[in-house]
C-alpha cells in the first residue's frame, strides 16, 4: 500500500479536479450558489485549485480517447523499442509517428489537450491567489504561485518538444479562446525566463517531505530548466545549468541507489535517487473507462506487457503486447550490466505468450504489469496499475553535469560523474568522458524513459541514426522537418485561420 504520496481523486468542483495528501482526503464543500470569484477567496480553496493543476500530469497514458504515455510517445520515434500491438493499424497514429509520417487528421491529439488543460489550470491558481491574497499567508502565496508556474512550464515543455510552434499564453483566454501562435524559440525564451524567476524566488524545497511526494521542488525545477536548456543547445545558459546540477549533487538530498533493479519496483518509488515522479496508485483507485481522468492508476503496464501471459508467472501479468523492446537494444548491453535485465524482460525465454506485431520476445520490464500492482483498485483493473512514472532521477543529474562540463560549461570531474552511473550498473571499467560516451550511457540508463529521441535530436544524430531498418518497419528517414509533429486538424479548424501548420 502506498502512503504519503500526493494523489488526485475525482470530484466535481466547478470543473476542477481535487485530490488528497497522505492518508486523508480533502473535504470539498459544494459550491452551491457561490460564484467562482467568491469561492476562491480562501487559502483552502486556492490549495484545491493547485491540486487540480497537478491532475493532468496523470492523464496522458489514457484520456481524450487516446493512449499517449509521454515516455512511450517519444521512444517510439527513437530506436530502442517498436510499436507492436496487433498490427500497424492498432494505435495507428503511433505507427505513423514511428515512421515519421503522422498526419494532421491522424496524429497524437490527446497530449495536446492534456497539456493545455494543465496550462489553463496552472494559470487559474495564479488568478485565484490574487483573489485570496488577503486570506492567505505570504509564505503560501509564494509557494503555491511557484508550484503553479513550474507546472505550467512542465506542460509547456511537452508542447514545445512535440509541436514547437504553438498558441502561447501566461493568462487564460476569454471567448473566443484564440491567441497568437509563437515560434518554438519564443516559447523557449518565455518559459526559460519564467523558470529563472521562479528559481530566484527560492521558495521551493530542495526535496519534498514524505507527505508531499509528488509536488514540485527546487531540484525538479533545476532538472526541467536544464532539460530545456540542453535540448535548445543554449550555450549561454550552460554554466547556469551546471550550477544547478551541482546544487543538487552537493545538497546531500539525493544519491544513486545501490541496486539498479529495484528502481522501478513499488518499493523503489521515491527512493533517494528519485527527483520527480508522477504518482499512480491502486489503493481504492476508481479510474474507469467512463471516467479516465478520475484519480487512480495507469494503463501503461497493461499496454506494454506480453499478451496472453499467464498472470503471476515470474511475477508478471498479462498485457496487450505494445512496445516490444528491440533485439538490438538488449544486445547493446555489456555482459554484467545490471540494466539489461532490469530493462528487458525476456518473455520468450521464460514463458508462453501470444507474439504480436513486431514481436522480439522482449518487453519493457521497467513498467511491466507486475502481479499485485493493481489488486486494491475498485473500478477497471486495466487502468489502475500503481507504477509511478519516473521523470527525473539523480543519475540524469550526474550525466547532465558530465555533459555540460565536457561541452565547456565549467570545471568539474566529468569522468567521475559519468563513471558513478556506469559502475553502479555493476561494470568495473572506466569510461572516458566524451559527449558520445555520455550519450551512450544515457541510452543504456534510460531505455523506456522517454529520453533517447530528444537526445538524438539535440545532438544532431537523429538524421543518421533514425533511418530505415532492415525489417521493413521504418521506411522513412528522420529529417529536420520532422522535428515537430503536425498540429491536430481539429485545433487548426478551431483556430479560425490563426494557426500555421507545422511543415511535416
Amino acid at each position: 500500500m502506498k502512503k504519503y504520496k500526493l494523489f488526485a481523486f475525482g470530484a466535481s468542483l466547478m470543473a476542477l479536479m481535487t485530490t488528497s495528501c497522505s492518508d486523508s482526503f480533502l473535504v470539498v464543500e459544494p459550491p452551491m450558489q457561490v460564484t467562482v470569484e467568491q469561492y476562491f477567496t480562501t487559502e483552502e480553496h486556492v490549495y484545491e485549485s493547485l491540486i487540480a493543476a497537478y491532475d493532468p500530469l496523470q492523464w496522458p497514458d489514457w484520456s481524450m480517447g487516446q493512449y499517449n504515455p509521454v515516455n512511450i510517445m517519444a521512444d517510439i520515434m527513437a530506436d530502442d523499442i517498436w510499436v507492436g500491438g496487433s498490427d500497424k493499424n492498432d494505435n495507428q497514429y503511433w505507427h505513423l509517428m514511428m515512421n515519421y509520417e503522422a498526419l494532421p487528421t491522424n496524429c497524437m491529439t490527446g497530449l495536446w489537450t492534456v497539456a493545455f488543460s494543465g496550462v489553463k489550470r496552472s494559470n487559474d491558481v495564479l488568478t485565484y491567489i490574487g483573489w485570496a491574497q488577503e486570506n492567505m499567508t505570504q509564505e503560501n502565496q509564494l509557494l503555491y504561485a511557484a508550484e503553479a508556474r513550474v507546472l505550467r512550464a512542465f506542460y509547456y515543455n511537452w508542447l514545445w518538444k512535440f509541436w514547437g510552434n504553438i498558441p502561447f499564453y501566461f493568462e487564460n483566454l476569454s471567448f473566443p479562446y484564440i491567441t497568437a501562435q509563437v515560434s518554438a524559440d519564443e516559447v523557449y525564451n518565455q518559459v526559460i525566463a519564467d523558470l529563472e524567476d521562479i528559481i530566484a524566488m527560492n521558495v521551493l524545497p530542495m526535496k519534498a517531505s514524505n507527505s508531499n511526494q509528488g509536488r514540485v521542488t527546487q531540484a525538479m525545477t533545476y532538472m526541467l530548466y536544464t532539460e530545456m536548456v540542453m535540448y535548445q543547445n543554449d550555450e549561454s545558459r550552460f554554466a547556469t545549468a551546471l550550477n544547478y546540477m551541482n546544487a543538487i549533487i552537493n545538497s546531500g538530498s539525493y544519491d544513486l541507489v545501490d541496486d539498479y533493479s529495484t528502481i522501478f519496483l513499488e518499493e523503489g518509488e521515491w527512493s533517494k535517487e528519485s527527483i520527480f515522479e508522477i504518482n499512480y496508485k491502486d489503493d481504492n483507485a476508481a479510474r474507469s473507462w467512463n471516467n479516465p481522468i478520475y484519480a487512480g492508476g495507469t494503463v501503461l503496464p497493461r499496454l506494454i506487457s506480453a499478451n496472453g501471459w499467464a498472470d503471476g508467472v515470474l511475477g508478471h501479468d498479462n498485457g496487450w503486447g505494445f512496445c516490444p523492446v528491440r533485439s538490438e537494444t538488449y544486445d547493446m548491453y555489456a555482459v554484467g550490466d545490471a540494466r539489461r535485465d532490469a530493462t528487458c524482460f525476456n518473455a520468450a525465454a521464460n514463458g508462453s505468450y501470444n507474439p504480436r506485431y513486431q514481436d522480439t520476445g522482449l518487453f519493457l520490464d521497467k513498467y511491466a504489469a507486475r502481479s499485485g500492482y493493481n489488486v486494491d483498485q475498485i473500478a477497471d483493473a486495466d487502468l489502475n496499475w500503481n507504477n509511478n512514472l519516473r521523470i527525473y532521477r539523480f543519475s540524469e543529474t550526474l550525466l547532465n553535469a558530465a555533459e555540460l562540463i565536457v561541452r565547456g560549461a565549467g570545471s568539474g570531474d566529468a569522468s567521475a560523474y559519468l563513471n558513478r552511473v556506469h559502475q553502479r550498473a555493476g561494470l568495473t571499467d572506466n569510461v572516458s568522458a566524451t559527449v558520445d560516451n555520455i550519450l551512450q550511457e544515457r541510452r543504456l540508463e534510460f531505455v523506456g524513459e522517454g529520453k533517447r529521441y530528444w537526445d538524438l535530436i539535440r545532438s544532431g544524430k537523429a538524421s543518421s541514426i533514425l533511418t530505415p531498418d532492415s525489417y521493413g518497419y521504418r521506411t522513412n528517414t528522420w529529417t529536420q522537418s520532422k522535428k515537430y509533429l503536425p498540429i491536430p486538424q481539429g485545433e487548426m479548424d478551431a483556430a479560425q485561420g490563426t494557426l500555421t501548420q507545422n511543415n511535416y
